[in-house]
Parts: structure tokens; sequence; C-alpha cells
């Protein structure tokens, strides 16, 4: 059912595209050209000093990209090393609200035996 229904529809594509006009101007794009192809000097230096500025302008808009990506993940880093020494200042209070916790726990434990067993001495007198 589908094939029924794109064949004619590929067909038609193709019939517009076949009646559209082969011809295509050149436009000026900038990039590496073959600079062989030239036969006079003056056209090949030409050329090849177009590929020299080409390759100049790609190298420091690169250059820039990535400098600004170095300073995005430097600024980052420097957060999480924020967060870090955050996170580990939390946890030093934890361990040392658990260590005191546990020592209250330990004092509580050993108090209430002596407590028990003091007023069994009296009285056992």
């Amino acid at each position: 059912m589908i094939a029924r229904i794109l064949t004619p529809a590929f067909a038609a594509a193709a019939l517009l595209t076949a009646t559209f006009p082969a011809t295509v101007y050149a436009q000026d794009v900038p990039g590496i050209e073959i600079c062989t192809v030239e036969k006079t000097m003056e056209r090949r230096t030409s050329c090849l000093q177009s590929n020299v500025d080409f390759l100049q302008k790609t190298i420091s808009k690169l250059t820039s990209d990535h400098q600004q990506k170095i300073d995005a993940a430097n600024r980052q880093i420097e957060g999480l090393k924020g967060t870090v020494v955050g996170l580990l200042k939390t946890v030093g209070d934890l361990q040392a609200a658990q260590k005191k916790t546990d020592e209250d726990l330990k004092k509580k434990a050993d108090a209430a035996p002596a407590k028990d067993a003091a007023p069994a001495k009296e009285g056992a007198k």
C-alpha cells in the first residue's frame, strides 16, 4: 500500500528536478584551490596567496574557538573545585558529629551498667 503511494511521488520529484536548468553559476567560495592549473606565474602566486590567507583565517578562527572552550572548561573546573571543598567540609562535619554521637552512646552504655550495679550492691548490704 505504501509502495503504491510513494512510487508516483518519487517519479514526480524526479521529473521536477530534471526540468530545472542544468547551468549553475560559479561562486567564489573561500577554500583551498589547486594552483597548478594556472598558467601564468602571477595567477599562481595569487592563488597560493589566497590559499595562505584562507589557511591563516581558518587557523585563527579555530584557535579562538578552542581557547574559548579551554576557558569555559577552566571555569567549570574552578567551580567544581569549590564544590569539592564544600563537600569535604560537610563530610568532615558529619564525621565529627558521628564520632561525637558514638562517644555519647558509649558513655551512656558505660554509665547504665554502673547505675544498675550500684543499687544491687546497696541492696545486698
